[in-house]
């Protein structure tokens, strides 16, 4: 079955009460994606790959891709783990005339049309419509028949971008968390956020869940305007909504998801629909369960991955400190000083003065912006030379315990390779520091893969 069809089927498995969701991973990280190949494998599922139009576009992108260039990217990772091609799937995520307010709304959705029309020329088969930005012309952020004027543009394009191959699958709707976490959200801020809805911090405010009335009328308008547009056809294709779902993190603090069984009903009344869920970073699995069995069946994570990349890459680094002190990578020097000649990518997020310990452990992982720079990227590549060894069982369990426990556990049968331990769930003896350093994002995508699963093949690692 390709990666689209058990997408599909996955979807009609959610809206008959399966439980069943796929994770969708939203990371530019080659290693984030190595965990998801490694955990799709164990578990047999396909695996979701989404970029946004931040990270991909025409022009480059804050990573310097294209969508042709992040397509071949993917692909050469997938092959290097022998994950198949065909269950492959990538979705464009938050696709729209996303330019800062820089363009007029004709010139920006000229742009957008363009850049999603690359992205399904390429091979994406998930497009995200997300047309709710404000573009220079619009006095407010636009109405819902303004954005769906702007997603039926878009998905026409699309249609035409996609004419002879495969027909594009599309989520709507515009109601989207911080991407990336929201600012100034310590745990002390989150007192009540069970019963009175989830506090919107950086505004002052709470925020509540969708509402199932508000989602109805925003479907209602966007079914109209492509009706009226001569997308009919393309409305069979729309299978996703975006709506809030009360789900938040932040610097210093999550809050967990709490029910909505309103917007479950709901959702349930639309053929072929469910929900799909932004920012589900750092939620517990039993949350993450309460999701999928709520019709949230594409949970959305990135800065989680990223964020547990960093953290085995700190403690290969300590591990280093005892094993090579005469020639040492400085990963954890390079990259904070990389973070603070250059603020772009935090300085929304902290203060100019903020200690070195909120830049590298906040929960907005804003580090991600930088693991792709070019002196990053060389204290890493001298870290696994320095550990290109077996490290010592002793120091694992210090700085490492998670990975330990994994050697540990079980004996395996006969006498399988490397490659066929890692694809089971086994970290072997001879794994690589890289190999430590995945593993500590695969065990985040268990999790997701475990929530999302009707049968895990042996359950979550401890």
């Amino acid at each position: 079955m390709t990666a689209c069809a058990s997408f599909l089927a996955g979807l009609r498995a959610n809206r008959s009460g399966g439980g069943n969701a796929v994770a969708s991973v939203c990371s530019a990280h080659p290693d984030a994606w190595r965990a998801l190949f490694r955990t799709a494998l164990r578990y047999e599922r396909f695996a979701l790959i989404e970029s946004t139009s931040n990270q991909v576009n025409r022009r480059g992108g804050y990573t310097g891709m294209t969508p042709s260039d992040f397509v071949r990217a993917v692909h050469r990772v997938a092959e290097e783990e022998g994950f198949p091609p065909d269950r492959l799937l990538l979705g464009g995520d938050h696709l729209g005339p996303n330019f800062g307010g820089r363009l007029p709304a004709a010139a920006a959705m000229d742009e957008a049309c363009l850049m999603a029309s690359d992205y399904v020329r390429s091979g994406y088969r998930k497009i995200h419509l997300d047309t709710s930005f404000v573009c220079a012309d619009d006095p407010a952020p636009p109405p819902d028949e303004i954005t769906a004027r702007r997603s039926a543009q878009m998905a026409a394009a699309c249609e035409k971008a996609a004419s002879g191959g495969p027909p594009p699958l599309y989520i709507i709707g515009t109601e989207v968390p911080t991407p990336g976490g929201m600012a100034d959200f310590m745990p002390e801020e989150m007192t009540d956020s069970a019963s009175a809805g989830t506090a919107d911090f950086s505004a002052g405010k709470r925020t509540q869940p969708t509402r199932p009335g508000d989602a109805a009328r925003t479907l209602d308008v966007f079914q109209e305007v492509f009706r009226r547009n001569g997308l009919e056809d393309v409305l069979d294709r729309v299978v996703g909504l975006v709506v809030e779902a009360g789900v938040k993190f932040g610097d210093g603090g999550v809050i967990p998801y709490r029910p909505t069984p309103d917007l479950a009903a709901f959702i349930r009344r639309q053929s072929g629909m469910v929900f799909e869920a932004h920012s589900t970073d750092y939620q517990a699995v039993p949350e993450l369960k309460a999701m999928a069995a709520h019709h949230f069946y594409i949970l959305k994570v990135g800065p989680w991955l990223s964020f547990a990349l960093r953290e085995g890459i700190f403690g290969l680094e300590l591990i280093e400190r005892e094993l090579a002190p005469e020639r040492p990578s400085r990963f954890r020097e390079t990259l904070l000083r990389i973070m603070r000649e250059d603020p772009r990518h935090w300085k929304a997020y902290f203060p100019a003065d903020a200690p070195d310990r909120r830049l590298f452990f906040s929960y907005s992982d804003r580090c991600r912006y930088y693991l792709g720079a070019a002196e990053v990227r060389k204290s890493v590549e001298r870290l696994w030379e320095n550990l290109n060894t077996r490290i010592p069982e002793d120091l694992l369990s210090q700085y490492l315990s998670r990975q330990w426990d994994r050697m540990k556990k079980g004996t395996p049968e006969g006498n399988p390779t490397r490659e066929d331990q890692l694809r089971t769930g086994r970290l072997p003896d001879t794994a690589s520091p890289r190999d430590l350093a995945v593993d500590a994002a695969a065990f985040v995508l268990e999790g997701y893969f475990e929530a999302g699963s009707p049968s895990s093949p042996s359950g979550r690692r401890a």
